[in-house]
């Protein structure tokens, strides 16, 4: 009821829409609109309110509900279901959570703040309220099990994309970083349900730090994270920085699924690779060897070259990869 009114009143731009109006078409008491409004003030929304005249709304809140972003969306069905809470545990445990339920193929979770948020390998990844995207996206692709590691990279070219349009010059450490002035400001963790040939579905979690200020970067952190906003001096847009994501994201993953097409994903990840042409560390299960980055293989694979002058082709999540003198550098 509550996004019924609010899709009422944003409709009517800077008109009032009378109580009986809204009483009519939703069929329900003035009484009860009466209490909804004052939900929706409290949820941050500025509403005037004017005897015989009505409701009107002066100003939105930055949060990232379907109300607040979907005049911006373009999909089809990624995003068509967004489901919002203000503060949760983990975006990716509750989308696995949901998915096993049945939740169906585009939805989103999003929240405000996550408590126990995860980045690859089990590490805690930094997630205070109101000042990033924190999201999880459940797909369920008809593709074989062998495929899942591009959907990861279709995922960070996304990523990449919408934030450099809007003005941001970021960087892709390959697979699943987006970096900005050497240091991170975005990571995605894909998690799978599935068998052997089979996949049940997906959950791919996004988290980028988009308006954090110095002082919520944690000083453990402060040498590999950073923020848009820190590092650009300007503060983004969350509203328009998720949707452009999602639709992005769905453009990309159509092609791929549907057409077996991952070219433009890795174009974009080869032109605005951090690690082509470098030399890095690969670290495999503790297992530290040396290796200059030479490409992306069209399958989405790191391909290196070892200290023996050997040629690899490292696949997503069998490694982790740091700069031979830092998290880049």
């Amino acid at each position: 009821m509550k996004e019924k009114i609010i899709e009422l009143l944003k409709g009517s731009g800077d008109n009032f829409v009378s109580g009986q109006k809204i009483s009519e078409i939703l069929g329900v008491s003035r009484a009860a609109i009466w209490k909804h409004i004052k939900v929706i003030k409290e949820d941050g929304y500025e509403v005037e309110a004017i005897s015989r005249k009505g409701y009107r709304i002066i100003s939105s809140p930055d949060i990232l509900t379907f109300e607040e972003i979907k005049n911006y969306l373009d999909t089809e069905y990624i995003g068509r279901n967004i489901i919002y809470y203000d503060s949760i545990g983990s975006t990716n445990s509750k989308a696995k959570e949901l998915a096993e339920i049945g939740k169906g193929h585009g939805t989103v979770i999003v929240s405000e703040e996550q408590t126990l948020g995860r980045g690859r390998l089990g590490r805690n990844f930094l997630s205070p309220k109101y000042k990033g995207i924190w999201m999880s996206i459940i797909l369920r692709p008809n593709i074989l099990t062998e495929n899942i590691s591009k959907i990861t990279l279709i995922g960070a070219a996304a990523v990449q994309k919408a934030i450099m349009k809007m003005g941001v010059k970021t960087s892709i450490k390959w697979p699943n970083d987006i970096i900005l002035n050497s240091k991170k400001v975005c990571g995605i963790l894909t998690e799978m349900s599935g068998e052997i040939d089979h996949v049940n579905y997906l959950v791919m979690g996004i988290g980028i730090n988009v308006n954090l200020d110095k002082e919520d970067i944690t000083s453990d952190l402060k040498d590999v994270a950073t923020s848009i906003k820190i590092e650009s001096g300007k503060t983004m847009d969350r509203k328009l920085l998720l949707a452009s994501i999602l639709n992005i994201f769905e453009e990309l993953y159509i092609d791929f699924v549907e057409s077996n097409n991952i070219k433009e994903t890795l174009d974009i990840c080869r032109k605005n690779s951090i690690l082509i042409g470098k030399e890095i560390r690969l670290i495999n299960r503790g297992k530290v060897t040396t290796a200059k980055a030479i490409d992306i293989s069209d399958k989405g694979e790191l391909v290196v070259e070892n200290s023996s002058g050997n040629i690899e082709h490292i696949v997503s999540g069998e490694v982790s990869i740091r700069g031979l003198y830092g998290y880049i550098d």
